[in-house]
């Protein structure tokens, strides 16, 4: 699974996502994306299980590129535990995805295969997302 080595704070706020994506949100490495469509925190896990997707439907073909990194550290308070006693302990780590933002993309592969590969992808996202394909010059 993706996690930071190291990080500047240990146990960060849960925070808010509002707005759109105001980076990462157009094909910058390959030539067809997989876009999100809404906010989400996105697990290691979940991110892990779309690469794998990807990966095995074009078989071991093209290049992949992960978009996001899981840099936010979520933490579990142990079940039938009191009121107090400090903030539980790290569970897993999430990364922070606004609408529009590019969460995979893949090249040296035919549109058909790279939509299909993305589609099974997309059942393994928390949130809606949508194909995209780079646009010619």
């Amino acid at each position: 699974m993706l996690s930071p080595k190291r990080t500047k704070f240990r146990k960060p706020h849960r925070g808010r996502r509002k707005g759109t994506a105001t980076r990462g949100h157009y094909i910058a490495f390959g030539d067809f994306a997989l876009q999100a469509k809404e906010g989400s925190w996105v697990t290691s896990r979940q991110i892990e299980a779309g690469r794998r997707c990807i990966t095995r439907y074009v078989k071991r073909g093209g290049k992949i590129w992960i978009r996001v990194f899981p840099d936010k550290a979520i933490t579990i308070r142990p079940a039938d535990t009191r009121m107090g006693s400090g903030k539980g302990a790290t569970d897993y780590w999430v990364a922070v995805v606004k609408p529009e933002r590019i969460v995979y993309e893949i090249a040296g592969v035919p549109e058909t295969v790279a939509r299909a590969a993305m589609r099974i992808a997309s059942y393994k996202m928390p949130m809606k997302t949508r194909f995209l394909v780079r646009p010619t010059t």
